[in-house]
């Protein structure tokens, strides 16, 4: 089965497909996207939203990260299974992915932008709220075991882990001030060394200097033409 992941490395939505193959050991082509230059096969494989990511399986295209998470879970189940077995544990789970890009995203794109000492305060404010909802979550989904999922990255492992980037990125914008904190979020903080230490996560987030580099150069002046 010919698998084929269209991407681009900055991009946590992306990072969601890719970590999703590499938990049920799926081999796959990877392709980097140009965002600047779209390829063709990405305008004709989500000509609707025109995004990254798409996942490509036997020439059928599957658009939106949380979407081809769990269409990676439902076709290939000799893995861990991604979502819990329980149909109200499986809600809980859906209800925190959308919960992270709904409204703690937002907020950490927020920070990420603040102009003035003000905004960023209250963009920061926001940001730890949601990890505190995170940490709560973390406690009654794991029920003592080291992942959302239990014993096994999962599905909302994956979809809050894919902004550990860009949270490292956020504290060294700060100076080095700490958003998982060890002190007020120890369960998320011990949670996040430990999905980022899996093999199916390494060489997926990018480092934090690599990002903040990137982000830098978005928000320099660009020269005149």
């Amino acid at each position: 089965m010919a698998v084929k992941v269209l991407g681009a490395w900055p991009s946590p939505y992306a990072m969601r497909a890719r970590m999703a193959l590499n938990l049920k050991s799926v081999d796959y082509e990877y392709v980097e996207e140009d965002l600047t230059n779209k390829g063709e096969l990405l305008l004709t494989s989500n000509p609707v939203y025109k995004k990254v990511p798409v996942l490509i399986h036997d020439d059928k295209s599957i658009c939106e990260s949380m979407i081809i998470v769990s269409y990676i879970d439902e076709v290939w189940t000799d893995g861990p299974s991604l979502l819990p077995s329980d149909p109200h544990e499986r809600a809980v789970a859906r209800f925190w992915a959308h919960y992270v890009d709904d409204k703690w995203l937002p907020a950490l794109v927020e920070m990420a932008k603040a102009q003035t000492d003000e905004a960023k305060a209250e963009a920061t404010e926001k940001v730890l709220e949601g990890l505190k909802h995170f940490e709560e979550a973390f406690e009654k989904c794991s029920k003592g075991k080291p992942f959302f999922n239990g014993e096994n990255i999962g599905y909302l492992d994956v979809a809050i882990g894919c902004y550990l980037g860009a949270i490292k990125m956020l504290e060294l914008m700060m100076g080095g001030f700490k958003l998982l904190n060890e002190d007020k979020t120890p369960l998320l903080a011990a949670w996040a060394e430990r999905f980022c230490s899996s093999e199916a996560v390494k060489g997926v987030i990018p480092e934090a200097e690599r990002l903040l580099e990137l982000a830098k150069a978005r928000s320099a002046p660009q020269p005149a033409h």
